[in-house]
């Protein structure tokens, strides 16, 4: 199984005089903002890339994020070159790319000159971004899907043909051949998280991209059961190294431990600085993306737990953390409850690898690198020792 960790790069404060209410105020001005503070946190993490590097993780994920101290990512192309320089066989994989808000051209070329000074190690995400994002660029959220499916298409023709022209409904190009081109060829494999939308999934088999899948265990095999089916329909057959499983982990000596000692954090980040600029909009502030996601693909048993429902996720508090952790739906503990919960859940979902989220809430430089340690020195050769080498849900369906 290969690894990945997840690290949003978010502002190295805790708001604290916003937690009570839950809110962090959306916009967020400038008067909040210490510049030391942020050079310290981009210099912290970049420094938690290089021991990745060292102890061989596979990779780190990297996303986009704009106008808000839950991530200071807001080029993950432009931190990635920055860390390509400091590493030397850690992979970079944006989660994504944020194609809606920008020119798909430019994105295409800066992705190309990551690749070639890593000689290789982009493994380049796409995704469509929230309300926030939208808001803040001036994009009509109703143009979300259409803007995100046809840059792709641009990207890849810039990619891949000699010369390409593209006449379209958001972007025109004409006769155009970028320099450079990926290192890798004819591109990097290409990621989209899937967030429960039949038709994200559909598209995604269609193009034969590669998945990051998240969410409750059902959901996860519902979703990825429905992208086989898709794959099939187009002559593929889903591997489990085409599945990313996004999930949670925590290494500590127990699961009291890992709750006393990572509890404060996950809380701050699950009940206030997560929801930042897409709840209880300002005037004419952001609101969550338009559209209704379609989930009729999924079993009806399990449709209520698709979607992202934020204030009920805001309302969660440490005995909602706890009835996970004990209950075995988060994989905080021991080294070896760890490793097993998720060697199962990458068996369950079919996903020969692994993009763990373990430093929430702006957690402190010390405590991320001793958990990269932890799970470096304690984990990380178990999960290397396993192979995923079926999806289940994907077999089932075809007997079907």
């Amino acid at each position: 199984m290969k690894v990945y960790f997840w690290d949003v790069l978010p502002y190295g404060k805790h708001f604290d005089q916003f937690t009570r209410d839950r809110y962090l105020p959306y916009p967020l001005p400038k008067q909040h903002f210490d510049p030391e503070i942020a050079a310290r946190s981009y210099e912290e993490h970049l420094t938690a890339w290089e021991e990745l590097d060292r102890l061989g993780f596979d990779g780190v994920g990297l996303n986009e994020h704009h106008t808000t101290p839950h991530g200071l990512i807001a080029s993950p192309n432009l931190i990635a070159a920055a860390a390509i320089q400091r590493t030397k066989n850690l992979k970079f994989i944006t989660l994504g790319n944020l194609l809606p808000i920008h020119n798909p051209l430019q994105i295409a070329e800066d992705i190309a000159i990551a690749d070639c000074l890593s000689r290789g190690r982009m493994l380049p995400g796409f995704a469509r971004g929230n309300a926030r994002e939208y808001w803040a660029y001036n994009i009509p959220a109703s143009e979300s899907r259409g803007r995100f499916e046809e840059a792709l298409e641009i990207i890849v023709k810039a990619w891949t043909q000699e010369v390409f022209t593209h006449e379209g409904k958001y972007w025109t190009f004409k006769d155009i051949a970028i320099w450079p081109r990926p290192f890798q060829q004819p591109h990097p494999p290409l990621w989209v998280p899937f967030s429960g939308s039949q038709q994200t999934i559909e598209w995604a088999a269609k193009l034969n991209l590669n998945a990051v899948v998240a969410g409750a265990p059902p959901v996860v095999e519902d979703m990825v059961s429905y992208f086989a089916k898709c794959m099939r329909d187009h002559g593929r057959v889903l591997s489990p190294n085409q599945v990313l499983l996004f999930t949670e982990s925590y290494v500590a000596d127990s699961k009291q431990e890992a709750l006393r000692e990572y509890g404060p954090y996950y809380l701050y980040f699950v009940q206030t600085l997560w929801h930042h600029g897409t709840l209880k909009p300002i005037g004419t502030g952001p609101t969550e993306k338009e559209g209704a996601v379609n989930v009729d693909y999924l079993r009806p048993e399990n449709r209520a737990l698709a979607g992202l429902d934020r204030e009920r996720i805001r309302q969660t508090n440490l005995p909602d953390v706890e009835k996970k952790v004990y209950g075995d739906q988060l994989a905080w503990g021991s080294p070896k409850e760890v490793a097993e919960h998720l060697i199962e859940q990458a068996e369950r979902a079919g996903a020969n690898a692994v993009l763990l989220n373990t430093c929430n809430g702006a957690l402190p430089h010390e405590l991320i690198m001793e958990q990269i340690r932890r799970f470096g020195r304690d984990v990380l050769p178990k999960l290397h020792a396993h192979e995923v080498k079926r999806v289940p849900v994907a077999a089932s369906a075809a007997a079907d």
